[in-house]
């Protein structure tokens, strides 16, 4: 046997196998972002542009944000500003780049019995739900979702424990097939209410109060926390996403003909 001509082969295989796993990126998104089906669209052409395979951790914006503390991720992109901020502030991130906004609409059965689709307001329109009892379904993950929707209630009252409303534990998706099933009102992100297949009897409602403004931001994680993570694969991923290319990507991706994303990244 050539033992040397065999360690060598061990070697290049080895070797190899690290070249492979130094192109690949471990990317915690959230529920809304994967459920629109954005991600089939860019996944591929990251790796066809930059040799890159994203891994996507597929969570809410609350256990990203967890995933990037710990270090398991090597970036996050999620949509909720206070929480990144802080996070920031925590030292976890190096820093915050905005991609892309779209808006959260309220949805509902056909037939409105809490008639918020006359309200003035976001604020008025879960209060009119709050005082018609009428169901309604929220996510309860703490994604992102979840902590705009909670910030809307704070105002109108404490309805964790009410009768008619629904805590659902679960992603985007799954909790609007809960409203679906029990024909209630929910809070989504637009892209996921227009992908979503399973309407039902289910509405969109109300959108354009300028508080349902919803924004996506990329957060590569601090390497001087976990010097583990491949903070040079998540930089290059960022100027990717915030390139000419991913612009066009964004900006024609469509559901129905209707945008799901619009695209502003600060180059």
């Amino acid at each position: 046997m050539n033992f040397r001509a065999f360690f060598t082969a061990l070697f290049v295989i080895s070797f190899s196998g690290q070249l492979a796993q130094a192109d690949s990126i471990k990317l915690a998104v959230t529920t809304s972002f994967h459920n629109s089906g954005l991600s089939d669209v860019l996944l591929p052409e990251i790796k066809r542009d930059l040799d890159l395979d994203v891994k996507l951790l597929v969570v809410g914006t609350g256990q990203a944000l967890r995933l990037g503390k710990a270090g398991d991720v090597d970036a996050i992109l999620v949509h909720s500003r206070g929480a990144e901020e802080a996070f920031l502030a925590g030292g976890f991130g190096t820093h915050r780049r905005e991609i892309m906004f779209n808006d959260f609409v309220l949805i509902g059965p056909s037939a409105d019995p809490a008639g918020i689709a006359s309200a003035a307001t976001a604020q008025e329109a879960l209060q009119r739900i709050s005082e018609a009892q009428a169901s309604f379904v929220s996510r309860g993950d703490d994604s992102g979702t979840h902590k705009k929707e909670m910030s809307l209630w704070r105002d109108v009252g404490d309805v964790s424990r009410k009768g008619w409303y629904r805590a659902a534990g679960a992603g985007m998706g799954a909790s609007l097939n809960t409203a679906s099933g029990m024909n209630a009102y929910i809070m989504a992100d637009r892209a996921s209410w227009l992908k979503f297949g399973n309407k039902g009897d289910l509405a969109m409602l109300f959108s354009g109060d300028p508080v349902l403004f919803n924004q996506y931001a990329y957060l590569p994680v601090n390497p001087d926390l976990h010097p583990h993570v491949k903070e040079d694969l998540a930089l290059k991923l960022e100027e990717w996403l915030v390139g000419a290319r991913a612009e066009k990507l964004i900006s024609e991706y469509k559901v129905n003909g209707e945008v799901l994303f619009t695209f502003n990244a600060k180059r």
